[in-house]
């Protein structure tokens, strides 16, 4: 095996541990075991678990990234629904580390992936702002895409540790919520018009 597909399957089998536990809980001997290799061996590719940590959770938030990134052409509502249906499908593979990553106070949080989760944030308001064809998005227009990735955040945490609700369900209540909340804007807007 190639160093890099050595160091992929590393991450791998940390991401695999991370959809059933947190990744704070996920032990060296655990990833060593999963990916059937050494401890030696483990440490030729990271010096500490916590660089594995950092780096299978950018894995997390690449895959997010790539989601957003390859979207189908259409309408700017079925691009949009695909783009939530992407991002459960992501949070809901690696679970576990979507959780770590974005619960407060995670003690794998660091200034790396505090930028990769922000990373993933302005990425989906490029895309609805590319869907909607807006090059120069006023103040308010903003500020409601970025409190709506707070919403969808928000949601996809519970849902992923709650499942109250059908995965079907989800993706039409966040599109819808984002369509509530840019009519709520488009009204404000014509209100603060001189």
């Amino acid at each position: 095996m190639s160093p890099q597909a050595r160091r992929d399957d590393l991450i791998r089998a940390a991401l695999d541990l991370f959809g059933s536990r947190a990744p704070e809980l996920v032990t060296v001997d655990d990833i060593v075991a999963r990916a059937e290799v050494s401890r030696p061996l483990f440490y030729r590719y990271f010096p500490s678990l916590r660089e594995l940590q950092v780096e299978a959770l950018r894995t997390v938030t690449d895959g997010l990234i790539d989601v957003l990134a390859g979207l189908e052409e259409g309408p700017p509502e079925t691009r949009l629904r695909a783009a939530v249906r992407g991002l459960i499908d992501v949070a809901d593979h690696y679970r576990a580390g979507y959780i770590a990553l974005l619960r407060s106070g995670s003690v794998i949080a660091t200034s790396e992936t505090d930028a990769a989760v922000d990373a993933v944030r302005n990425r989906a308001v490029s895309l609805i702002l590319d869907a909607l064809s807006v090059t120069d998005p006023s103040p308010l227009l903003s500020l409601t895409l970025r409190c709506w990735t707070a919403v969808v955040e928000g949601a996809l945490l519970s849902w992923l540790q709650e499942r109250t609700l059908p995965r079907e369900a989800l993706d039409t209540w966040l599109v819808d919520q984002l369509t509530a909340m840019l009519g709520a804007t488009a009204a404000h807007e014509v209100a603060l018009k001189p």
